[in-house]
């Protein structure tokens, strides 16, 4: 009898070690795949970089870029609604604007409104800002800019005013 309480004793002992031992390994292997989901994720990370840059060299190219960008001018108190960007008679984008894309514009920041392409030459564009004035009052600014597009990428910068849209052509 007190072989057979032996022999049970040390089945229940290796089960018991087998079983500790299977945990063990488990965790070991659950660690292991986590470490390589990551570096999957980090991987496709990296790729979808990459295909966005190869995109946009493709919908975009240097020759016939044109990329245009929003400001505030220095010391401007009103508040931006939104703008709307015309090409050739053509609206390309009206933007709407949230109040944290305003305060980023105010402490000077300058937001890319629209990229796209255009051939060599002149081109009208036309800026349109929808605001309102520091004591309240609605107001609507329309400005007009010819654009002379060379060879390679066009850069055009609106500044925006209460009073006057400008323009700067790089």
């Amino acid at each position: 009898m007190l072989r057979v309480i032996a022999i049970l004793v040390t089945i229940l002992v290796l089960i018991l070690s087998y079983s500790a031992h299977a945990e063990e390994v488990s965790r070991a292997q659950v660690k292991g795949l986590d470490e390589q989901v990551q570096e999957i994720k980090s991987d496709v990370l990296a790729i979808a970089a990459e295909l966005n840059e190869l995109e946009e060299k493709l919908l975009y190219p240097s020759h016939t870029q044109v990329a245009v960008f929003v400001s505030l001018a220095e010391g401007e108190e009103f508040s931006v609604d939104s703008v709307g960007i015309s090409l050739n008679g053509e609206e390309v984008i009206h933007h709407l604007y949230t109040f944290k894309e305003l305060e980023a514009l105010r402490r000077g920041g300058v937001q890319r409104i629209y990229t796209g392409n255009i051939r060599t030459g002149a081109h009208q564009l036309e800026a349109t800002l929808i605001g309102r004035s520091a004591g309240g009052t609605d107001f609507r600014t329309t400005e007009n800019f010819t654009i002379q597009k060379e060879a390679g990428p066009g850069i055009v910068e609106i500044i925006l005013a209460q009073r006057a849209i400008t323009f700067k052509d790089r």
